[in-house]
């Protein structure tokens, strides 16, 4: 048999989690609300990266936008002009990479902050299920261990499928 943790991880794992753990899984609630949470996870993780890649697209036009502009404005310049002129273009172009760099930011640290809620969303859920292990926590070491744990959920209920108990 495979081992699914580290050696310190197991050790945190006292039998009696395990054990709580199996009878928790008996009657298929538990793995059905772990399949729930997967689907939201992944309709919130596509939804999430849609919103990102349509803001992208939209920046990547107003770039183009702006060239367009900027090159319309310089074949219709008079020479003595074009130093201004190009100066003035490259301040204005400047000012969209800061806005679009600004806006990208405040895009990924809403994902961020998004995905944070899912996780306390799903340790709430698991926490009021019964389910031994889960809590909300932030504490990086706990959350590894609330992971594996999903991982030996999800696993175990591979197993009950394959043996034709789904």
């Amino acid at each position: 048999m495979t081992h699914l943790w580290s050696s310190s991880c197991q050790q945190r794992l006292s039998y009696d989690t395990l054990s709580n753990l199996a009878l928790a899984l008996i009657d298929g609630t538990v793995f059905e609300i772990v399949q729930g949470l997967l689907e939201i996870q992944h309709l919130t993780e596509k939804n999430l990266y849609n919103q990102r890649l349509k803001l992208h697209s939209e920046h990547r036009a107003l770039k183009q936008e702006l060239l367009k502009k900027h090159k319309e404005a310089l074949q219709s310049c008079k020479t003595h002009n074009m130093a201004v002129l190009r100066a003035a273009q490259q301040r204005e172009l400047e000012a969209l990479e800061q806005r679009v760099k600004d806006e990208q930011r405040m895009m990924d640290e809403k994902i961020v902050l998004e995905l944070d809620q899912k996780v306390i969303d799903q340790q709430n859920t698991l926490e009021k299920a019964g389910v031994p292990g889960f809590y909300i926590t932030t504490n990086p070491q706990e959350l590894t261990l609330q992971m594996n744990l999903l991982e030996l959920i999800l696993k175990m209920q591979q197993k009950v499928c394959e043996s034709g108990s789904c």
